[in-house]
């Protein structure tokens, strides 16, 4: 990885030595690196400013008044935020050496040193903590499981392709409109990808974070900020650094995390929770909502100022009723897609199962597609069939099961529909049908090795 010699936006240095020459002569060199620089005299000083805000480097001297950098074990053992620190000393002295390098030290510089040293010292340390945020948002990205591509060839999805496409190399904020299931995280991936931005791609349902965490999960926090912040911690701005942060339904967030986010867009700093100093950062913002934010701003659910200022650029995304011809090529998509995850044979829908695919309204849009294509896969059942159980599931709901069914056939079925209930998250639904999720897992392996005997044998 190759380091630019331009500011980091996201990144953060403390500077501690006794010195007040070496502290001003450090300060100047790492405002070129860093956005924000810190210094202090003593390691008691240095654990005062520590303890507002993070910081990813640590220049420490190793003599000071009060106590050895070697022996500053508050940051030393803090596994949480991890800082990298870099140590100094004019004594060459190789036992203090190992002893620092042991202690955890990313690097050890004897006095006097050249700048460049140092630059290259502080070089390295940057480029470990971007590598450390990128692995953090690869493996979010791979437990999301999320694709990349849009499916489709239709006018309409074509439309939104061709939007995309001329906005995804501006840094504008964008704001991306549709109803729920219609595919808005893709159409966000896709601005990113197309653009020329080189940090992470950070997704953030607003939704789904208890509204007295969102702004922690967002800008982070430093330690004692609350009930429970027993250490500081990174915000998702923080790692979404040269990248573009994804705020999926934006509708729900609330009020006072909607004047924050405003703050930020206009003065594109963080503020940790508790802390009293911002941080400057490099993202770009795209927003999605599945609810019309301008009947939000009349009912007074949404800031009227906020809503100016994401709606910049503005992507629609149309319910898939409105593009059918979509329907045959997604099928086929889900279809290769899921059958490979369960590891079989994809199957071949006849001509009467995608028309009646095709006709069908679909409510839940792409995601109800996506989730009943496994339904059918994981039953055996071809959608045709699919819908011509309708009628049965309904009595079923009203009456009970048949009481021809074998108990493994009701079984798979009530599994099924609260896997469906859930769409499609099985950890939640094995903590309503109150079994564990590898147990969930092993009844799906159970039924696969089922379907998969059944197609050997026709």
């Amino acid at each position: 990885m190759s380091m630019s010699s331009s500011v980091n936006t996201s990144m953060s240095v403390l500077i501690v030595d006794d010195e007040p020459g070496m502290r001003s002569f450090l300060s100047k060199a790492m405002l070129k690196k860093f956005a924000f620089v810190e210094t202090a005299s003593t390691i008691a000083e240095a654990e005062q400013v520590r303890s507002q805000g993070h910081f990813d480097v640590l220049i420490v001297d190793i003599r000071l008044p009060d106590r050895s950098g070697i022996e500053w074990h508050e940051a030393l053992d803090d596994t949480d935020r991890q800082s990298d620190i870099i140590f100094m000393t004019g004594y060459a002295d190789m036992d203090v050496a190992i002893k620092a390098l042991r202690a955890g030290a990313s690097d050890f510089i004897m006095k006097p040193f050249h700048l460049e040293q140092m630059m290259s010292a502080v070089d390295r340390c940057i480029e470990k903590r971007l590598l450390k945020r990128e692995n953090f948002m690869l493996k979010r990205e791979l437990s999301h499981g999320q694709s990349s591509t849009i499916i489709g060839s239709s006018d309409a999805i074509n439309e939104v392709k061709q939007v995309i496409e001329r906005v995804a190399p501006t840094n504008a904020v964008v704001l991306i409109e549709g109803e729920s299931g219609t595919g808005k995280e893709l159409v966000a991936r896709q601005l990113h990808q197309l653009s020329d931005r080189t940090g992470p791609f950070v997704p953030v349902n607003c939704g789904a974070i208890a509204p007295e965490l969102l702004a922690s999960e967002l800008f982070g926090h430093v330690a004692g900020s609350f009930t429970g912040a027993k250490t500081s911690r990174e915000g998702l701005f923080n790692f979404a650094s040269g990248g573009t942060i994804f705020l999926d339904e934006i509708g729900e967030m609330p009020m006072n995390m909607q004047t924050a986010l405003l703050r930020v867009l206009e003065q594109r700093a963080i503020r940790p929770v508790g802390s009293e100093k911002e941080v400057n950062i490099d993202v770009r913002v795209v927003a999605a909502t599945n609810r019309l934010l301008v009947e939000e701003v009349e009912k007074g659910h949404f800031r009227r100022d906020l809503y100016y200022r994401l709606n910049v650029l503005n992507i629609l995304i149309p319910p898939l009723r409105a593009r059918p011809e979509d329907v045959v090529e997604l099928t086929h998509h889900f279809t290769v897609q899921i059958s490979k995850e369960l590891g079989i044979k994809p199957v071949l829908w006849s001509h009467e199962d995608l028309q009646v695919l095709k006709q069908h309204e679909w409510p839940g849009n792409i995601r109800e597609l996506k989730n009943m294509i496994e339904r059918c896969i994981l039953l055996g059942k071809p959608p045709a069939e699919y819908w011509k159980k309708t009628a049965t599931t309904e009595a079923i709901e009203n009456f009970g099961y048949p009481l021809d069914w074998t108990l493994k056939a009701v079984e798979k079925e009530h599994v099924t529909k609260v896997v469906d209930a859930h769409e499609g998250n099985k950890s939640a639904a094995a903590r309503e049908l109150g079994v564990s999720r590898k147990t969930l897992d092993r009844k799906y392996k159970e039924w696969l090795g089922q379907i998969s005997d059944e197609q050997e044998e026709s």
